[in-house]
């Protein structure tokens, strides 16, 4: 196992810095996210920091935790600790001879990647915003109002989670969600029924813990996620190939009054070294996106926090 430190370096515009392997290395030719190999004693932000300044003559001024990916080639296997990189100093450039484009993670042109760059292109490509319905409580007229506000100013994933609506009525409040939705590219997962997100036409599914832990196998989307609280959770999300997942509760709620949450230090602890991203929830604000990235999150899960 080689640990290897990588960075994700994203400009304001979204598009992220690739770096082609340089002659006379493995995969020459190949295309991927700067970094290198990390030291013995060495930490991966001490790492990272080395290698983009050796690599790419920047120094590091902003980095957050993001996924660790294991990864088999045929010549051996690494551990890649991915780092999202906000800010540096310098213009990049490649020191070893190599050439450097940048690309939306969406629309990348260079080929060919190394082949575990296909997992990080798919995570880059889920906003930082994840937001819950709660048509309950606004009605649905309503709420279909401030849905639309929220996709206005941005908001690209949103699940559908209605318990008390009657079968009939989820399947059309689905509907107008997710129609909605399309009209500004964002997607749609539905909690809870898979059968459900196929009929609305639904982007994906998103799965409670516990029928997480009951599931033989992945379920038929592309794109799904689920809900953990604790690390058994998470390594069967892990196990079953999840787009991604949400842990919670990390801060206390209006709805658990009287339940603290896990805090930041045992959020940051359960999903170190994670392999999928993860969205904090729990009493989240967009104002805290910063602080649960700095915590490894890739983002926040938001339901109140969201519909003002």
């Amino acid at each position: 196992m080689i640990d290897v430190a990588a960075a994700v370096v994203r400009q304001a515009d979204g598009r992220v810095l690739f770096a082609e392997r340089p002659p006379g290395k493995p995969w020459a030719g190949y295309w991927e996210f700067p970094g290198g190999r990390i030291e013995p004693g060495e930490v991966p932000l001490a790492a990272l920091r080395r290698e983009l300044h050796e690599e790419l003559g920047i120094e590091l001024a902003a980095a957050t935790p993001w996924i660790t990916l294991v990864y088999a080639y045929p010549e051996k296997t690494v551990r890649l600790h991915f780092y999202r990189v906000s800010r540096w100093h310098g213009t990049p450039h490649g020191r070893e001879g190599q050439r450097l484009s940048w690309e939306q993670p969406q629309a990348v042109t260079v080929e060919p990647l190394l082949p575990a760059n296909a997992t990080v292109l798919r995570a880059l490509n889920l906003p930082p915003l994840y937001a819950i319905t709660q048509a309950a409580k606004h009605g649905v007229d309503e709420f279909l109002k401030h849905l639309e506000a929220a996709l206005a100013r941005g908001v690209r994933l949103v699940q559908v989670r209605e318990r008390d609506l009657a079968p009939d009525a989820l399947v059309r409040f689905a509907q107008h969600v997710i129609g909605l939705a399309h009209r500004f590219n964002a997607r749609v997962l539905v909690n809870g029924d898979a059968a459900l997100a196929q009929q609305a036409g639904a982007d994906g599914v998103h799965l409670p813990a516990g029928q997480l832990m009951h599931l033989d196998g992945a379920p038929a989307f592309d794109l799904w996620a689920a809900s953990c609280h604790n690390a058994d959770e998470l390594e069967r999300a892990a196990t079953l190939g999840a787009s991604f997942v949400v842990l919670s509760p990390v801060l206390p709620t209006a709805s658990h009054p009287g339940e603290p949450g896990i805090g930041w230090d045992k959020f940051a602890g359960l999903i170190r070294d994670y392999p999928l991203p993860v969205y904090a929830l729990g009493g989240m604000k967009p104002e805290l996106l910063d602080t649960a990235q700095q915590h490894g999150a890739h983002g926040i899960a938001l339901l109140s926090g969201i519909w003002q």
